[in-house]
């Protein structure tokens, strides 16, 4: 499996980083802002196939009517947990 690629940096200053993965490259972000106190940015160049794709068949903003529905991925006969969960 490919290791998830994430480039941190600075709007700042010159730093920049590169990690193998997500929680490596968030402590640097955040260690570098709070030591600094510079805005950081961080770009994914690479995910793992399957997340590519969850994300790909749940569509952009995870509604009904932008996923795949052909994608064993997708259960549209699943209730959406949230709306029961904050029902009053």
């Amino acid at each position: 499996m490919d290791r998830t690629r994430v480039t941190v940096t600075c709007v700042d200053c010159s730093f920049e980083s590169r990690y193998d993965g997500l929680p490596s490259a968030r402590v640097a972000l955040d260690d570098h802002e709070s030591t600094t106190g510079h805005d950081t940015t961080w770009t994914i160049g690479a995910l793992a196939d399957g997340v590519t794709r969850a994300g790909a068949d749940a569509g952009v903003c995870g509604r009904p009517e932008c996923t795949n529905e052909a994608s064993p991925l997708v259960d549209p006969s699943r209730p959406n947990s949230w709306d029961n969960d904050n029902e009053s």
